[in-house]
C-alpha cells in the first residue's frame, strides 16, 4: 500500500508541479494558489516520492521517504493556516484548500510511512 501511495501521490504532485509552471503565478479554479518556488518543490517532492515507488526495492528507503515527506507536508499545511505566505516564500499565499490537501498529504505519508504494517498475499 506505501508502494503505490508513493507511485499515485508522487505522478499527481510532479503534474501539478508542471502545470503550475505552465500557468504561471496565479489561482488555479480561483482555488488553490500557485507560486513558482511551490512548483519547484512539488517536482523535487513529488519526483522523490515517485523514484521510490517505481524504483527502489529498499522498502525501508521507502517507508522512510513517504514518512519524511509526509512530515514536511504535514508541517507545512499547519504553518499555511498560520503563516499562509510562508515567511514571504509564496507571495500568493496558501488557501485553505492548499493547507487541507496538505494536511490530508501528511498524515496519509506519516500513516503509511511510520505506522502502516504491510500485508503481503500469500497464496497456497
Amino acid at each position: 500500500m506505501t508502494r503505490q501511495y508513493a507511485k499515485v501521490a508522487g505522478v499527481v504532485i510532479v503534474l501539478i508541479g508542471v502545470v503550475g509552471l505552465i500557468a504561471g503565478e496565479r489561482s488555479l479554479g480561483g482555488v488553490l494558489n500557485i507560486d513558482i518556488a511551490e512548483d519547484i518543490i512539488h517536482l523535487v517532492t513529488g519526483g522523490l516520492m515517485a523514484y521510490v515507488g517505481f524504483s527502489t526495492r529498499d522498502a525501508d528507503l521507502l517507508r522512510k521517504v513517504v514518512g519524511g515527506l509526509g512530515v514536511v507536508y504535514l508541517v507545512v499545511g499547519l504553518l499555511g493556516f498560520v503563516v499562509p505566505t510562508l515567511f514571504g516564500l509564496l507571495p500568493s499565499g496558501y488557501s485553505v484548500v492548499d493547507n487541507l490537501i496538505h494536511l490530508l498529504l501528511g498524515v496519509a505519508g506519516i500513516y503509511l510511512g511510520f505506522f502502516a504494517t504491510e500485508q503481503h498475499a500469500t497464496t497456497s
